[in-house]
């Protein structure tokens, strides 16, 4: 078995990677989008490649290797402690944003008329964000002292519960079973499986724990990692995808006291797998299919964008923020990534419309390169909405309040009348002075604070 031609090609399409990944940063676009157009570059469609991907299962082997490592991370990162202290609140503000995206997303899965299994997938693709997308994004933005920031991480959270059980229930209904029973049977383990999970995460953190007892950070790695793979196995044969089998075992090694250590090592590793993952996707594109679904795509579009602006709203006004930071919300949110994508490899793999994966293949590529432009100008785009330049010069331009002309008037007599004093004299006009002049200033601070809380 000569593989030197295809890790030299390899090679090569990971150092374009690198390249255009570089260029990408320089304008603020994730990766994502960056490693799918080389996916999409070395595919059969362009023929700029002299290597046969399509006998080669090695890397889709791998490209699975980079589902699991990516839904590990999720599992890994996700917080339990936030989220059951503050679970209410929570699902209610990332359950309704959900829930208005997951409604709309579904009734256009009908418009477009693919199916109703289709419709299933499209609503999913177009109902939850990218978290990867998203925490990057705070961070670079330097948004994460932001007061919306919370919110945003809130509902995110609550997205990745929701992604366990949704994708536990699409692979239930495209495993093509008709029969009630043995759909519920499907369903049931699914669930028990779920849930399972979930508690040995909640209180067995310690337990757990004593089997990473090891100084050896090579039989350490091994073991997670093993521990991913394996359960991302268990996952498949239970019938709720190897994804979500890795993003439990994720939850419940992030319960322990190594969650730091294994989230040191596992972030290299899902972003090589995950680079993979994504040039993989690409490569299963086929650019002539995209005429047939661009109008279908552009009106994904406009519905995720009109969509998001009235969701984020709702939901900063839930959690009793303003008008801008519900912006900055619905800029940040927006974004969509890996979670559409498992969507349509699922959907190719059950059979259905081929269009599918055009379609989140083209979705994801518009919204990857969209979503993080757009973030990064939410400031200018506040300001437009709000006009908040324009009611500064107002302000600027008005002539000063009554209360603040009495305020001045005050002030500018009391100085007028101890402009003589000498530091010892009269000490009562003095403190009168004092306490006057520190009145006003507390007055006006207390204006300038209710201002900006308007505007926010």
């Amino acid at each position: 078995m000569h593989l030197g031609p295809d890790l030299l090609i390899l090679g090569i399409l990971f150092v374009i990677a690198y390249i255009l990944g570089r260029l990408g940063k320089a304008i603020g676009l994730p990766a994502i989008p960056i490693y799918m157009v080389v996916g999409l570059l070395a595919s059969p469609h362009f023929n700029l490649f002299p290597i046969d991907f399509d006998n080669n299962a090695y890397i889709a082997l791998i490209a699975v290797f980079g589902l699991i490592m990516l839904l590990f991370s999720l599992g890994l990162e996700f917080d339990q402690d936030e989220f059951f202290s503050n679970a209410g609140k929570l699902i209610i503000s990332g359950g309704s944003y959900i829930a208005i995206n997951m409604i709309a997303g579904f009734a256009f899965g009908f418009l477009v008329g693919w199916g109703t299994r289709e419709a299933l997938i499209i609503a999913g693709i177009t109902a939850t964000s990218s978290s990867a997308i998203v925490t990057k994004l705070l961070i670079e933005l330097n948004r994460l002292a932001n007061p919306e920031t919370p919110m945003i991480l809130g509902v995110t959270v609550v997205e990745d519960i929701f992604i366990a059980i949704y994708l536990a229930i699409v692979s239930v209904v495209l495993s093509g079973e008709t029969a009630i029973w043995p759909v519920i049977l499907k369903l049931g383990i699914a669930f028990l499986f779920l849930v399972t999970m979930f508690a040995v995460a909640r209180f067995g953190g310690r337990v757990v724990s004593r089997f990473f007892r090891t100084k050896d950070d090579e039989l350490f790695t091994i073991l997670f990692f093993g521990l991913a793979i394996m359960f991302g196995g268990i996952g498949e044969i239970l019938g709720v995808t190897d994804a979500i089998g890795a993003f439990l075992i994720g939850l419940v090694l992030g319960a322990t006291r190594y969650r730091n250590k294994i989230e040191h090592i596992a972030i290299p590793l899902r972003d090589v797998f995950g680079a993979f993952f994504f040039l993989n996707f690409g490569l299963s594109l086929n650019p002539s299919t995209f005429p047939e679904v661009i109008w279908p795509v552009l009106g994904a579009v406009v519905m995720t964008m009109v969509l998001n602006a009235g969701a984020g709203q709702f939901v900063a006004k839930l959690n009793g923020l303003g008008v801008r930071a519900g912006i900055n919300a619905t800029v940040i949110l927006q974004n969509r990534g890996e979670f559409a994508l498992i969507l349509a490899t699922l959907a190719l793999a059950a059979g259905l419309d081929e269009r599918i994966q055009s379609f989140a293949g083209l979705y994801v590529l518009v919204m990857a390169v969209a979503g993080p432009i757009i973030a990064s100008n939410s400031e200018n785009i506040s300001n437009l909405i709000l006009g908040t330049k324009r009611k500064k010069a107002k302000a600027a331009a008005a002539p000063p309040k009554p209360r603040d002309a009495m305020m001045a008037e005050e002030i500018a007599l009391v100085e007028a009348a101890t402009a003589g004093l000498e530091p010892g004299e009269n000490p009562a006009t003095k403190e009168y002075v004092e306490r006057v002049v520190e009145q006003a200033n507390s007055q006006s601070d207390q204006l300038d604070t209710s201002g900006k809380d308007d505007e926010y």
